[in-house]
């Protein structure tokens, strides 16, 4: 069976949905079917040609890009690439990783109309009092959106509150499956000796470490998570990621003067960002709004044993992956007096730090790594094909 992907992007761009597909596909192949990606490059590109590569066995296809509008690719020749893709991988079926503005293309393509569809949610696009451009753009989205959801064979939600509380798929429950993102563990390595002392480098010796790890965009929450280091001088912040952000981020940590304490290190390699994930007391998801979906930082989080602390944001996926005081500490959105709770609950109680980060290890193997999530993805196809 041969399937085509059709992503924002893929490695080495770092993203929860990125990293998801690039788990994804090789397991994929690993267990029969051949797969394929078609995405956007994630550097500007002023040429025309699509670039293809093969990585892991994949054959990865990259359509120039001329920069981002509304957090979109801008992409004029991805139909271009489409249709050469499909004329010469010929796939058995297209499986739509969305929010993506470009999947809209299958919609034109006379090519795509004669496969079976299956639409990935990763996430709504959602109506946002702190982002008032995805509230004007949405109206001229959602049409589409919505064309796609009634092709599709099947659509794939990541947790059941995001399903149950997602106004763009009620329409459509009767072909949603609820099949959650995985980790592909052996992507994560145990740190060796210099990227240990490599790592240390980065943290204070004497203070409580905390880890956080997103884009610096406006859903994430970075603004409370840094308010709340104000008031736990016992504490350090290391934050990894890069966004529009990133200039109010640091004039906030000038602000409340905690610039020893908190650090903004940007994009950083796998073998040092496992090096923090591994040597870290506590790892922090603080978003505030649906947009985050799942979280899968918290899932890389167990593997390693780390305490979490998320925020319980009502209809996303984070408090179904997480168990209150059991597998994690949850905590309202946006709320900087119940994160400094949370953080002096673990600061001050190993034992508690030691049982969550266990107890999170044994939730990541039973309920998300990747072989079980692809061998659920590989029935969908095979029903989507029987039922075409």
């Amino acid at each position: 069976m041969r399937v085509l992907h059709i992503g924002k992007y893929y490695p080495p761009f770092a993203g929860g949905m990125e990293n998801f597909l690039g788990d994804l596909l090789p397991a994929l192949l690993s267990l029969g079917i051949t797969p394929a990606a078609l995405v956007h490059a994630h550097n500007w590109q002023p040429s025309g040609r699509a670039g293809t590569s093969v990585i892991e066995g994949i054959q990865v296809t990259r359509a120039p890009t001329w920069g981002r509008l509304f957090y979109a690719p801008i992409s004029p020749l991805f139909a271009l690439s489409l249709k050469k893709v499909l004329a010469e991988f010929k796939p058995d079926i297209l499986h739509l990783h969305l929010p993506n503005t470009s999947a809209f293309w299958v919609l034109q393509e006379p090519l795509a109309q004669k496969l079976p569809w299956i639409i990935h949610w990763h996430s709504d696009v959602i109506a946002s009092n702190l982002n008032i451009k995805l509230n004007l753009a949405y109206p001229l989205y959602r049409p589409f959106e919505q064309k796609l959801l009634k092709k599709a064979t099947a659509i794939i939600a990541t947790s059941p509150p995001y399903l149950q509380t997602s106004t763009a798929l009620a329409p459509w429950l009767n072909k949603c499956h609820v099949i959650p993102l995985g980790l592909n563990t052996a992507r994560l390595k145990t740190p060796d000796f210099l990227i240990q002392q490599t790592v240390q480098t980065l943290w204070s010796q004497k203070k409580f470490r905390i880890l956080a790890i997103g884009r610096l965009t406006y859903y994430k929450g970075h603004t409370t998570l840094i308010r709340a280091l104000a008031d736990l001088p016992e504490a350090q912040l290391i934050l990894v990621g890069e966004g529009e952000q990133r200039r109010s981020l640091e004039a906030l940590i000038r602000k409340l003067n905690l610039i020893s304490r908190v650090h903004l290190l940007g994009h950083l390699p796998a073998p040092i960002l496992q090096g923090l994930l591994s040597s870290c007391d506590c790892v922090c998801l603080p978003s505030i709004e649906r947009t985050e979906a799942f979280g899968l930082v918290l899932l890389e989080a167990m593997y390693y044993g780390r305490a979490v602390v998320s925020s319980d944001v009502p209809g996303a996926g984070m408090s179904w992956i997480i168990t209150h005081n059991k597998t994690g500490v949850l905590a309202p959105p946006n709320n900087v007096m119940a994160l400094i709770n949370a953080f002096k609950l673990l600061i001050h109680n190993l034992e508690l730090r030691k049982n969550l980060g266990l107890a999170g290890k044994i939730r990541l193997k039973e309920c998300f790594t990747l072989p079980s999530i692809a061998y659920k993805i590989i029935d969908l196809y095979n029903d989507s094909c029987n039922n075409f």
